[in-house]
């Protein structure tokens, strides 16, 4: 499973890559997406690598991430006791699990958007490559360290 954040606004962009951003979700700043690992996903997300950082999620982090950020429909917290009764799943360690396997989110009716806060000490750079010292594009598991300073 990949998480996918946005870094950049809305000012300036092309047409098409926008197009790109909606059908990912990603219309707002510090907006966080899963998304699976597959061909057509991964040709989105190279082509909206001006706009966005993505990495490999792993399972701890996922966890900390629906605890404290997810948000049912109706703009509910998710919580243990709601997994209870309405899923198959007897806790959001267990439902975290479950998602990085491949699950998706809207089955047990959560909101597929994580709303976080700008990181704590700030992006590095909003206009360079994650690998020449700034905030944007692939990579791959610092992706954690990100999301735990934007929870």
């Amino acid at each position: 499973m990949i998480a996918a954040i946005r870094v950049r606004g809305r000012t300036g962009i092309k047409g098409d890559i926008n197009d790109t951003m909606k059908m990912m979700r990603l219309n707002r700043i510090n907006h966080a997406v899963l998304i699976e690992e597959n061909p057509s996903y991964q040709g989105m997300l190279r082509k909206a690598k001006d706009y966005i950082t993505w990495g490999e999620i792993d399972e701890d982090t996922l966890n900390q991430l629906i605890t404290k950020r997810g948000k049912l429909k109706g703009d509910e917290k998710v919580t243990n006791d709601y997994l209870k009764e309405n899923t198959d799943y007897p806790s959001i360690e267990k439902f975290s699990k479950a998602v990085i396997e491949g699950m998706d989110m809207e089955e047990a009716g959560m909101k597929p958007v994580f709303r976080l806060h700008p990181p704590r000490k700030g992006y590095e750079n909003i206009k360079r490559a994650y690998n020449e010292g700034g905030s944007l594009g692939y990579r791959g598991e610092k992706i954690g360290d990100l999301i735990k300073k934007m929870i």
